[in-house]
């Protein structure tokens, strides 16, 4: 296994522990759990490497915030809060 496998892996496997409070029903998906996981992490692996090395915290700091507005958008449509 490569170096950059396992790192996906262990990614991977980090994001899943810190399961939300709202877990996703996987059944209705189209993808299974780990597979999710899985591409999720190699993206932001890509992402990582194509960043300058000091740069890297600054652009996870963004990624994180733009993808916490994105959960906190999508549970207020969720609950009927947003049109």
């Amino acid at each position: 296994m490569s170096q950059k496998q396992a790192t996906i892996q262990q990614l991977a496997a980090l994001a899943q522990e810190g399961e939300m409070k709202d877990p996703i029903e996987w059944g209705e998906l189209a993808v299974t759990e780990e597979n999710a996981f899985l591409m999720m992490a190699a993206q932001v692996l890509d992402q990582m490497e194509g960043c300058p090395e000091d740069q890297r915290a600054v652009v996870a700091m963004a990624t994180m915030t733009k993808l916490l507005v994105e959960n906190f958008v999508l549970n207020l449509r969720l609950e009927g809060k947003v049109t």
